[in-house]
Formats: C-alpha cells, sequence, structure tokens
C-alpha cells in the first residue's frame, strides 16, 4: 500500500509541476527562515548558561527614582553585604573597561626583546572569580589564581599571544594604564570564554593589588574601602533557597539607616536573566535584547505560517481539479482512509522535499546570514535547551496539520455533485480568500515594520547633535612611560600639530563623544540647597581648553576654560562648566544664572560657563547633566583634519605620535564611525526586517501567483467567450485583478492597527523619534498592492493573450 501511495504521489506531482515546484519552494524558504532565525533566538537563550551556580548567582543593581538602573557599585558594598547578611555566601567584585591599557611582557615569544599590545578586554577580579563563574582554568590552581596582589590569569588565546608555546605560568608583564606600570605575574590560563558569555575578557588581573595604595597613582577614587566612587560589578553566591527579593528590601534598609536621604532602590538580579531580562517589563539591566529575541520568535512564525497558507491555498484550490479523481475512487470502493492516506503521503512527501531543500538553503546562507546578525551561529546551537525538538515538532505539527486539512477537504466531496462537475466548494473559496489576507496582511505589518525602523534611523543620523564629528580621528593617549616622559611627550606632539596645515583642531581629553564619560559623581549642589539636591547623579568629564573648539560645541553662557585652569586641573583651579541640562538640575533659572555662581563637591568650585547641550551619547537616550572639569588629561587625542589625503595625513601623524610616545602602539578610529555603532542594534533591525518583509512577500505572491493560475485556468473559457465579443487585454486583466486586489486592500486595513501599535510601543524606547504618520502607511499600501498587481499581471495577461480558439473549440 505504501509503494502504491508514494508511486502515485509522485505522478500526481510530475503532472502538475508548477503547483509542486511552488508548493516546494515556498515551504522551502519558510523553513529556511525559521531555521535561522531559531539559530539566533537559540543563541541569544544560551547565554550564561554554561555557568554551574548560576541558580544562585545574581548581581546588585541600583535603580534610581527615575526608573533609571545602574550596575556599577561601590567597591565597599560587596563587603558590607558578605558581613551583614548569612545569605551571602560569596562576592565577586569585577572592574572592567577601566583598567584597559598597553601590556608588555619582559621577552615575548620571539626571543627578541620586550613587546608591547594595546588591550580593551581586561578585567580586575577578586579571588572568588573561578569559583562563582564556570570558566575551567587549563593551568594553574582556580581556587588561588587571583589571591595574591599582583598576580593574573590569561585565556588561552592571550598566552600564545604573548609567549607562543613558551610556558606561561610564572612568566610576568607589565600592565600600563591610568594606574601607571604594574607588574604582574601569570598564575593561571583559563579557556577562552565562550562567545555566549557575557563576561569575556582575554586577562584578569588581581582586584586586591588595588588595595595597595602605592598602586593607584594618586587615583584615590579607586580605592578598594570607599563608599563614593561606584566604578566595580558586584555579584553575590546566595544560599540555596534564598529569597532574591527578599535580600534586595534588606539593603535597601541597610542603605536608608546608612543614608536616611537615599531614595535609590536595591535590585538582587538572577545572573540567568542578565542578557536577556525576565520579561520586557523586567527593571533589572539586561545585556541583550528580550524584545528583539520576541520580534524574531514571531516572525519566524509569521513566515513558517505564510508559507503553509500557501501550501492549504494551492492544495484546497486544486482540489477541485481531483474532484473526479475522488469521485470515481469512492464509486469503486475505496475508503476514506485510503483516501487520507494518500492525500496526507502527498503532503509529507511535500513538506519533506522542503525540508530538504531547505537544509540545502541553510547551508548555502549561512555564511551570510551570520553577517547580517553579526554572530557565530550554525545549526549546533540548536543543540542548546533542545531547541531543535522544538523546531523539528513545530515543523511536524505544521506538516501533518495542513496535510490533513487538505486530504479531510478532498475526501468529502460527494460522488454524485463530483462526477456532475458540481462539487460544493463555497467553504474552500472563502478559505482561500482568507488565507490570501493573512498573508499579505503578515508581509504589510513586516513592510511598515521596516520603514518605520530606516526612518528613525535615518533621523537619529540626520539629528543636529550639537558637535560635529567628520573629519575628526581619535587615537589613545600614552599609557606606556612616567609622568615625566609623557608631560613631555604631549608638549612635543602638541607643537608639532599646531603647525601641521592639515591640522584644523586637537584635544585631549578623559572622554569623547559616543563613548563614557570620565566617571560619575554626586554629593554636587548649590550651597544652601536642599540635602535631596546632593543625591542627584552626574556625568563628569575632563576636558582640556580645546575639546569644545575641536568639536564645535557651543558655549551657551560665560566662557570656555582657558589653558592655566587646564594646567592648574581642577583641584587647583577650582572652576568648572556646566551643561544646559545639569545647570537646570542644579536649581539655575538660566545659563546666564548660573554664570560666576559656585557649586559644593568638596569644595566651592566657580561656574566659569554654560555650554549648549549635545547628545554625547546619541539620540536614544535623554542629553545627561554633565559637569566638565578642566585638566590636561593624557587620555584620548582628538584630531581635526582638512579632508583631503587622508592615508597620508595618518601616516604623518602616526610617526609624530611614535616619536612623542616611545613605547606606545598607534591605534586610531575615525569618531563618526565609532559614534554611529551605537545605532549598530537599530542597523540589525532594520536589515533583518528588510529580509524578512522582503521573504514573507516574496512567499506570499508564490501563493497568489498559482490561485491566479489556477483561476484563470478554471475561467479559461469564459475568458475566450469575453474575448470574441470585443474585451480588450485590460478589461480581461481587471476582471481578473479585481478581486485579489480587494483582498491585498483588506489585509493593509486589517495590518495598519496592529502595526501602529507595536511600532508605536517600539518607538517609546528612544528619547528622540519620529512621529508615525499615514504616508508610511500609504506607501506600504501601495508597495503592496504593486508587487501584488505585478504577480497577477503576468498569468492575466498570459490568459487574455491566448487565442480563444483554443478554448472554445469543444463549445
Amino acid at each position: 500500500m505504501l509503494t502504491i501511495y508514494l508511486k502515485t504521489t509522485w505522478r500526481i506531482l510530475w503532472r502538475h509541476k508548477a503547483f509542486s515546484l511552488i508548493n516546494i519552494l515556498g515551504l522551502a524558504l519558510g523553513i529556511t527562515a525559521f531555521v535561522l532565525i531559531l539559530e539566533y533566538v537559540s543563541f541569544e537563550r544560551s547565554f550564561n548558561r554554561f555557568h554551574q551556580n548560576l541558580a544562585t548567582l545574581y548581581q546588585v543593581q541600583t535603580q534610581t527614582p527615575e526608573g533609571e538602573v545602574w550596575v556599577d557599585m561601590a567597591p565597599a558594598v560587596a563587603p558590607l553585604l558578605k558581613q551583614q547578611f548569612p545569605e551571602v555566601q560569596a562576592y565577586c567584585r569585577l572592574a572592567e573597561g577601566f583598567g584597559s591599557g598597553v601590556v608588555s611582557t619582559a621577552l615575548g615569544k620571539t626571543n627578541q626583546g620586550p613587546q608591547l599590545f594595546r588591550e580593551t578586554k581586561l578585567a580586575y577580579a577578586d579571588a572568588s572569580f573561578f569559583k562563582l563563574f564556570t570558566f575551567p582554568v587549563m593551568q594553574g590552581q582556580a581556587t588561588t589564581a587571583l589571591q595574591a596582589p599582583n598576580t593574573v590569569a590569561l585565556s588561552q588565546t592571550q598566552a600564545q599571544k604573548y609567549f607562543g608555546n613558551q610556558p606561561a605560568l610564572g612568566q610576568v608583564i607589565a600592565l600600563n594604564n591610568q594606574f601607571g606600570k604594574t607588574l604582574y605575574k601569570v598564575t593561571a590560563v583559563y579557556a577562552d570564554m565562550p562567545l555566549n558569555s557575557d563576561l569575556r575578557f582575554d586577562a584578569i588581573f588581581s582586584l586586591i593589588t588595588l588595595a595597595n595604595p602605592a598602586n593607584l597613582n594618586g587615583n584615590g577614587w579607586a580605592r578598594l574601602d570607599g563608599f563614593d566612587g561606584s566604578f566595580l560589578t558586584t555579584f553575590l553566591q546566595l544560599s540555596p533557597g534564598a529569597d532574591h527579593r527578599a535580600l534586595a528590601a534588606k539593603i535597601d534598609a541597610l542603605a536608608r539607616q546608612r543614608d536616611p536621604q537615599d531614595q535609590n532602590h536595591f535590585l538582587v538580579q538572577p545572573a540567568g536573566n542578565l542578557h536577556l531580562a525576565a520579561s520586557l517589563s523586567a527593571p533589572g539591566r539586561a545585556n541583550g535584547s528580550l524584545g528583539f529575541v520576541y520580534l524574531l520568535e514571531g516572525i519566524a512564525g509569521l513566515i513558517l505560517v505564510i508559507a503553509w497558507f500557501n501550501y492549504v491555498n494551492l492544495s484546497t484550490a486544486g482540489a477541485l481539479k481531483r474532484a473526479k479523481e475522488v469521485g470515481i475512487r469512492k464509486v469503486i470502493g475505496a475508503r476514506t482512509g485510503q483516501l487520507i492516506g494518500q492525500f496526507l503521503s502527498e503532503s509529507l512527501f511535500l513538506n519533506l522535499a522542503g525540508f530538504v531543500l531547505a537544509l540545502g538553503l541553510v547551508t548555502l546562507l549561512q555564511s551570510t546570514f551570520n553577517e547580517l546578525v553579526k554572530k557565530e551561529l550554525n545549526l549546533d546551537v540548536l543543540q542548546t535547551e533542545n531547541f531543535w525538538l522544538l523546531g523539528l515538532g513545530l515543523l511536524l505539527t505544521g506538516a501533518l496539520g495542513s496535510g490533513l486539512y487538505v486530504a479531510f477537504t478532498l475526501v468529502t466531496f460527494q460522488p454524485v455533485q463530483t462526477l456532475k462537475g458540481t462539487p460544493r466548494t463555497g467553504r474552500g473559496f472563502w478559505l482561500r480568500k482568507t488565507l490570501v489576507v493573512g498573508q499579505f496582511s503578515a508581509s504589510v505589518l513586516l513592510i511598515i515594520a521596516t520603514l518605520v525602523l530606516n526612518k528613525q534611523l535615518q533621523y537619529m543620523q540626520g539629528q543636529d547633535l550639537g558637535f560635529k564629528m567628520d573629519q575628526r580621528i581619535v587615537t589613545q593617549g600614552p599609557q606606556v612611560g612616567d609622568d615625566a616622559a609623557v608631560a613631555s611627550g604631549s608638549a612635543l606632539l602638541k607643537q608639532q600639530l599646531s603647525q601641521l596645515p592639515y591640522v584644523k583642531n586637537f584635544s585631549q581629553s578623559s572622554m569623547v563623544p559616543g563613548g563614557f564619560y570620565s566617571f560619575t559623581a554626586t554629593g554636587i549642589a548649590k550651597p544652601g540647597a536642599p540635602a535631596l539636591d546632593s543625591k542627584k547623579n552626574y556625568k563628569m568629564g575632563i576636558i582640556d581648553d580645546q575639546y569644545l573648539k575641536t568639536y564645535s560645541i557651543a558655549v551657551a553662557a560665560g566662557r570656555n576654560f582657558t589653558h592655566q585652569e587646564a594646567t592648574l586641573a581642577w583641584e587647583k583651579s577650582a572652576k568648572v562648566m556646566l551643561n544646559e541640562t545639569a545647570a537646570r538640575e542644579l536649581g539655575f533659572a538660566s545659563a546666564a544664572a548660573a554664570v560666576g555662581k559656585t557649586i559644593s563637591w568638596g569644595q566651592l568650585y566657580q561656574v566659569v560657563g554654560v555650554v549648549r547641550n549635545y547628545h554625547h551619547q546619541g539620540l536614544k537616550q535623554a542629553i545627561d547633566p554633565i559637569i566638565f572639569l578642566p585638566s590636561l588629561y593624557k587620555g584620548p587625542i582628538t584630531v581635526q583634519l582638512s579632508p583631503d589625503r587622508m592615508t597620508r595625513k595618518i601616516a604623518e601623524l602616526e610617526q609624530l605620535y611614535l616619536a612623542s610616545y616611545p613605547g606606545n602602539p598607534f591605534e586610531y578610529y575615525f569618531l563618526n564611525d565609532r559614534y554611529n555603532e551605537q545605532y549598530q542594534q537599530e542597523q540589525q533591525y532594520s536589515k533583518v526586517f528588510t529580509v524578512a518583509s522582503a521573504l514573507a512577500i516574496f512567499i506570499a505572491c508564490l501563493g497568489l501567483f498559482g490561485l491566479v493560475a489556477f483561476t484563470t485556468e478554471q475561467r479559461t473559457k469564459e475568458i475566450g467567450i469575453r474575448k470574441v465579443l470585443g474585451a480588450s487585454v485590460a478589461n480581461i486583466l481587471g476582471l481578473i485583478s479585481r478581486d485579489f486586489l480587494k483582498l491585498v486592500v483588506l489585509a493593509n486595513l486589517l495590518a495598519w492597527p496592529v502595526a501602529w501599535w507595536g511600532m508605536h510601543r517600539w518607538l517609546q524606547d528612544f528619547e528622540y523619534r519620529i512621529t508615525l504618520t499615514w504616508p508610511i502607511f500609504a506607501a506600504a499600501a501601495l508597495l503592496a498592492i504593486l508587487i501584488a498587481l505585478l504577480t497577477i499581471s503576468v498569468q492575466a495577461i498570459k490568459a487574455s493573450l491566448a487565442n480563444p480558439v483554443h478554448s472554445l473549440r469543444n463549445e
């Protein structure tokens, strides 16, 4: 029986090659999109799941009264929590980012002397790091690796990079950063941290090293016993069964005891939610986007459903052509089960063919998809949490469901009616209309989302940011050399830069637009202001007297820093500038009213100027209150160049830099490129939605093409008669396309409210955003109608140009 089913299936599918090809291609494209997107979703949901202590691991965060969540904590908080609360079994403090610098090795893997490497993926951590987090230590002891001061653990790749095939354990490296030059002994080598980890460091230095004031290089804010500076992320390991919400309430109560005016609240977030929050409304900070994962899951489901709609639509439409076959089979004794088996075998064969073709397409498109989403994905990631079982289950369910529906539709035809040539088709007719509307509604929804994403991205990139970033390159400041050598080199470099005709301006500061601020501080207020004012957070920016000029940032009132004030630095000059937001937060009525006044921050500082607001960190968030501090800081150097012959100019700048700062690698980037990287997620959204909407429209049009072909075949004689009576090609085209275009228009009307609601919700995440207007929806509708009309026209024109003699010869 099975052999008969297979032979019959093959003959029928071969006889209707066009319909079979459209079905298989539609299913293959839908399954391909589903599998690729499922890879991404599986990868995102796998983050941090490999930690053995995940169930008891938490991160401490703070939430301001305005709802802003901070992950940076003061270093003395974690030891206090361990002391006060018995459910806290262990803690680990991590300092990320600020320790980055230049690493030098005494000998290097080439045995040809010291080597220098500028590194950014460095961290300081407590000795408990390898106990709390599951990163296998390949050489050395995990329990003691970071226990002593001046010790470091390297990743396998980093150990190979520094020492080649030489043993890394016992080797000494030097880290040159804002804490000066410090020697560290390699005590462990760990396996490279996986791609699905939120913690990814090339080297981990012992945090206890900073407990020695001699290793701080004058950076008193980094004292490990302080409660003022917040620069560490804090992880806790709780006892099994401990209530993390109850612990957060206890920490709040402890904070109120220490400072009754403190309005912040503590959050104790499960480490399993660090990448994707527990829900869209969760207050904790997340490193990924749960909303984007939900969107991708929805898109995957939409495209797969559209593909199945195609199959059901075309198969039920084609059922009319097989009505007599069903009638004859019933008359000669075929049982209902046999007919269902036959038609179900055809469905499974088509789905299997689509699945096999989809696997080939996935292999072919994998690298392109990886480039699109900026991830290293493959089919192996579906093993995470048995996602492959979920995907396979959905595919089988869809294949069986669509196949059974088609089979039951066919076997319900009555033999008498089918043999007379008049099967009842009302229900199938309305089903096909409903499925076409559903397909195009989903497609229009994706088109609108794509248009809104692109429009918002263009808006953010085209807005006046309040500063200029074109033709500005940024290079890291010197980190190798003592203070005297760096100061001498800086003076030499600045003198040489001022003499170059193509250098318009240059500045050296501790912050650059698009990046982090110098640091965050509290305890700042006008003298005599309410106590609560000192609890506000301010972004602090250490800049020189050329910063505003180099970035073309305007002064709203007062003046810029003088070179003398920058030379003295803010502690001695007692001068600051504010941006307009900070002036308002401090209680000044206007920018002009702030000039000449004083603010208190440990000592009194005079406000010499108020800077126009500019978007230091992009348009996704509101402008922060910034307080500018004068200093000739040895941080990043920004150089504004004239636009021509950039390669030659950068080569000359490199020579000057290396001559001024011996032992410091020269690395640079263009500011506009780095600044726009913050919109990478939106660019990724835009690309994914563009591809998804194009694919959805294509699959929907495959089905529409098949339905139009079926319709024109059913109405061949009618078209022939109309042509004999004088109907033109335009008349025939209008006759065939009218009903289908009505369905596409209805699909638009149904998609618009859903699209408006979804995109309105998404835009709320942006402080500066576009307004949803009717042209966006009209453009989506016009595009869908034009594509549908083009699809319909191919078959309609072909039918209208056919010779009516061939269709009427048997009448």
